[in-house]
């Protein structure tokens, strides 16, 4: 049996217009009161996955900031930061390729190391209470994400570029069409979604997890059943265990809604 349910946002739980369909609330509400949890899983921050589920947001967890914010029913129980000497090293390889545009983030502010205009906002990188920066911020202020937008459009040749300058420390995801997460080593969905699951006592087996995108093949790839969405990214796709319907076509409410009548 399904006790727990992992979904991504942009391309999986939001609908083509980057909202919430209005009936997944209903169903976060009635899954929970059969014993099922819902987490929100994606590479937003805390703070802007709780504008999307304000209606029910006491009622489900979070695993924000690609695993680096998880949240029960309202109560943080896992926070990872990056280390400042990390963030020193890839603010420096960035700034070898005129192409690349690093923004860093805390739990309220997006830091930009280029001017605003270098930056297209896009999907989870919308630069929430943006802040043009010439400096790194302090080693006080706790960065919880790093990304790096790309003016050329060529994510995946910059993510193997900066994999091979820096992969000792980071792990590089192409994130929608211009962007790549800089995620930390064993820190991701994947390491979130275990952190609920030991908070809840569950087994590998009994999760559930959506996406769409490369970081999401973690959790994909770690929970009993991954489910890729029909507009996923080809590899997600081809590892996944099922392939569902399209965003667009509220697919993982459809499961959702299957769920509930099994239950």
């Amino acid at each position: 049996m399904i006790k727990l349910i992992a979904s991504d946002m942009d391309g999986t739980l939001l609908d083509e217009h980057g909202e919430v369909p209005p009936e997944t609330f209903e169903l976060i509400v009635a899954l929970r009161e059969r014993g099922i949890h819902f987490a929100a899983s994606s590479g937003r921050r805390y703070d802007r996955l709780c504008q999307f589920f304000a209606p029910v947001r006491d009622q489900m967890d979070f695993v924000a900031s690609n695993g680096a914010q998880v949240y029960v029913e309202g109560r943080q129980v896992g926070r990872e930061v990056y280390s400042h000497l990390s963030i020193k090293r890839l603010a420096r390889t960035v700034s070898m390729f005129a192409n690349m545009h690093l923004a860093l983030f805390d739990s309220t502010k997006s830091y930009l190391l280029d001017d605003e205009c270098k930056f297209v906002r896009e999907v989870d990188k919308d630069l929430p209470n943006v802040e043009r920066i010439w400096k790194l911020p302090a080693a006080t202020v706790n960065i919880i994400k790093a990304s790096i937008f790309c003016d050329d459009g060529n994510v995946m040749d910059n993510a193997y570029v900066l994999a091979r300058e820096l992969g000792d420390e980071f792990v590089f995801a192409p994130s929608g069409s211009a962007w790549i997460d800089c995620m930390q080593p064993h820190v991701n969905k994947a390491s979130g979604v275990a952190e609920l699951m030991d908070h809840y006592g569950i087994e590998r087996e009994e999760v559930m997890a959506f996406g769409d995108s490369m970081n999401d093949y973690e959790a994909i790839r770690f929970v009993g059943t991954g489910c890729a969405m029909a507009n996923g990214r080809p590899a997600l796709r081809a590892v996944a265990d099922r392939v569902v319907g399209y965003n667009y076509e509220h697919a993982v409410q459809n499961e959702m809604r299957g769920l509930l009548e099994s239950a």
